[in-house]
């Protein structure tokens, strides 16, 4: 696979940006062995001090399901948690994703899919991406059974070069070619912070949702810094700009744009209605249940935790390929998330409780799931606190002005 080396370059130096003397913690799966080698060698040039890999085979998740007691699908053992406590402290984490069988969990149970996760382990590590405790990045690795998915037949190279061109492996210098990047998308969450936007509006296609933004809500994108100052890249790729919405104030209806995949289960053709802040009707016409199971995992996994803008410049969007991986079709389009709100887009949060974070309409729930919502056909409107509508995106294209 020409250039996976170079690819795991970018990984650990733009995304995870790995810092000498730093623990990195790589999560893969079986199929993703070639690219986890790979970095592991390039974290320990980087000054990694050690590089600790950890594979999950989906196939022992799904005897999990389809066997185990309901109560050990949300079980969190004490050496998962305490390998979490180590990543939380000043760790470096990297994500492999890229299902080698995207619909090996299509035929259970759905609502025990949807419940399947070691909670308290999920729960610790979005505290400490909240408290930016920890540099995160995900990638992904392909695979004849995702090539199968995504085109019909399991062309590996195929996929590869689509993935390569959306990390931008074709540029000369795709380091440099990644920070000009990651600058464009830090200038338009200035433009969109000075408009002091009251809501969000996205309507066309069949959807017409209106979305509170908190006053204390910034726009986040191309990374994040962590408390130490390392500015780090979460998604590998990035194409979005997004914000935490008041948890309270989301109306409307809105379909999905592109199929979902959630841990096993595609879900196609997603419709969700929101009234005061909360979900209350889901259909699909598959997987329906999944995302049921979800939205019932606590008592705030059915309202809203995040927003996100991609416009038609997108690279990933630019391909015309539904990956059916989150990861990259996140990044074609816009998106919204329900469950768990992106903490550190909100000023002011470091020291409130979960229950004070809800009072103030910030989402805290142990779930965050993102669906697609945008493309040519759906507008994006801003709100003003003074009830003016200013543009933002129309059939695609970015509507705000340097």
């Amino acid at each position: 696979m020409e250039g996976l080396p170079q690819y795991a370059d970018l990984i650990v130096r733009i995304g995870a940006d790995v810092q000498p003397g730093q623990t990195v913690f790589v999560n893969a799966m079986p199929e993703h062995a070639p690219l986890a080698r790979e970095l592991t060698r390039s974290a320990y040039e980087a000054g990694a001090f050690y590089v600790d890999v950890r594979y999950q085979d989906p196939h022992i998740r799904k005897a999990m399901i389809q066997y185990a007691a309901e109560e050990v699908l949300t079980e969190t053992e004490a050496w998962v948690l305490e390998r979490v406590e180590a990543i939380a402290d000043g760790g470096a984490v990297i994500s492999i994703a890229g299902e080698a069988e995207p619909d090996l969990l299509a035929d259970l149970d759905q609502e025990r899919v949807g419940k399947a996760r070691p909670l308290a382990a999920v729960k610790r590590m979005q505290q400490a991406q909240a408290r930016r405790t920890v540099s995160w990045t995900i990638a992904a690795f392909p695979s004849p059974g995702w090539a199968q998915q995504v085109f019909g037949e399991p062309d590996v190279e195929r996929l590869w070069q689509s993935i390569a061109r959306t990390v931008r492996l074709d540029e000369d210098d795709p380091v440099e070619a990644w920070r000009a990047h990651t600058e464009r998308l830090r200038a338009r969450c200035v433009q969109l912070d000075t408009l002091e936007l009251d809501a969000l509006h996205f309507h066309g296609d069949g959807t017409d949702l209106t979305i509170g933004l908190l006053p204390e809500s910034r726009w986040i994108g191309g990374g994040v810094r962590n408390v130490a100052g390392v500015f780090h890249v979460p998604n590998v790729p990035t194409e979005e700009v997004f914000t935490c919405p008041d948890r309270r104030r989301t109306e409307g209806t809105v379909r999905s744009t592109r199929p979902l995949a959630l841990g096993g289960t595609i879900v196609r053709d997603l419709e969700v209605r929101f009234e005061a802040g909360a979900v209350v009707d889901v259909s699909a016409s598959s997987g329906a249940d999944a995302v049921r199971a979800q939205l019932a995992t606590d008592d705030s996994a059915n309202r809203l935790g995040e927003v996100s803008l991609v416009d038609g410049e997108s690279r990933v969007g630019q391909t015309g390929i539904t990956f059916f991986n989150t990861l990259f079709d996140e990044n074609a389009a816009c998106h919204i998330a329900y469950g768990n709100a992106i903490m550190f887009s909100v000023t002011g949060l470091d020291d409130l409780t979960s229950d004070e974070l809800q009072e103030r309409g910030v989402n805290v729930s142990s779930v965050h799931t993102d669906f697609m919502i945008g493309g040519p056909k759906v507008q994006v409107d801003g709100l003003t606190h003074d009830g003016r509508t200013i543009p933002i995106l129309q059939e695609d294209v970015w509507q705000l002005q340097d």
